[in-house]
């Protein structure tokens, strides 16, 4: 375990793992709600090489964004950070789940130079470029509309709240249920939407609220062209209520080089629901990468 202090003084808990001078360093970023537990079933599967993961502000084990702060270009940043003070040399591949992969988005639109410079693959898993404003979880719209509404009032309330984390460990349990239908497809694994919720549980109330807006934002399409002749893989459940087929097919047709894997019984959590076909395509990014770094655009 690591500690890196951003430069705008927000202490980050960062995991690296594997052998110090591996030829290529994976850095996998989680989502919203989520912290970097939800990598480890992938991480078991990816043993001898060198892995970053840590915890988004505001998330886990890090410490609270400061007000305006919880957005996702300034995730961005402490990703390239988190780089340069943990991975300041030789081939990267990225791998982001949800708003992991919006993060990898703003880098590339923030920070282009690190990506052609250094990135040799890149994995963009259960994500979208955009269009969540118009998020409507899977349900006509006229059954969405209210829940959506009831989740800003509610929003406002958390919003205020000062203390830590958004639920205690009894408390989350509770959460279960509504973490089921929201992230999983079919035939989850108790222990997988157990530790989601537990999750969830851990992220800062306030700052949960602050990315919520921020996501309503995130319309990085353009970004994407950053990314081109970077070898990539879009990974997309059938049942994500979340992050579409039709999301995924986007950012794979905006990168030529693009494979689209879709998995049509999954829902959003591919990192516990489809954990070994996630790990055997970071796998082959991470192989191709110690050959050559770059594919012709």
């Amino acid at each position: 375990m690591n500690e890196l202090v951003t430069s705008d003084g927000v202490r980050l808990n960062v995991v690296v793992e594997g052998p110090a001078h591996a030829p290529v360093t994976l850095v996998l970023l989680h989502g919203w709600t989520l912290d970097h537990t939800s990598w480890n079933d992938v991480v078991a599967r990816l043993s001898g090489h060198r892995i970053v993961r840590f915890d988004l502000r505001g998330h886990g084990d890090s410490a609270s964004a400061p007000h305006g702060s919880a957005s996702i270009d300034r995730l961005a940043d402490d990703l390239a950070e988190v780089v340069a003070a943990v991975a300041p040399t030789g081939p990267l591949v990225l791998g982001g789940h949800s708003m992991g992969g919006m993060t990898l988005m703003a880098l590339a639109e923030r920070h282009p130079r690190l990506v052609a410079e250094r990135v040799a693959g890149v994995a963009f898993v259960a994500t979208t470029s955009g269009g969540l404003s118009r998020l409507t979880l899977g349900l006509p719209r006229w059954v969405a509309a209210p829940v959506l509404f009831g989740e800003k009032l509610v929003n406002l309330g958390l919003a205020r709240a000062r203390r830590p984390s958004l639920l205690s460990r009894r408390l989350a349990g509770f959460a279960r249920p509504g973490v089921r239908w929201l992230l999983f497809g079919r035939k989850p694994r108790p222990e997988h939407i157990a530790a989601t919720a537990a999750q969830v549980g851990r992220c800062n109330p306030a700052n949960m609220v602050g990315f919520r807006s921020s996501l309503n934002e995130h319309e990085r399409l353009p970004a994407l062209a950053v990314y081109r002749g970077v070898r990539a893989v879009v990974m997309s459940g059938g049942r994500d209520r979340l992050c579409s087929v039709a999301d995924g097919r986007t950012i794979a047709d905006a990168l030529p080089d693009a494979e689209l894997a879709v998995y049509p019984e999954a829902g959003h959590m591919l990192n516990y629901e489809r954990v070994d076909e996630v790990a055997s395509r970071l796998a082959r990014l991470l192989d191709v990468a110690e050959v050559p770094r770059r594919v012709t655009a």
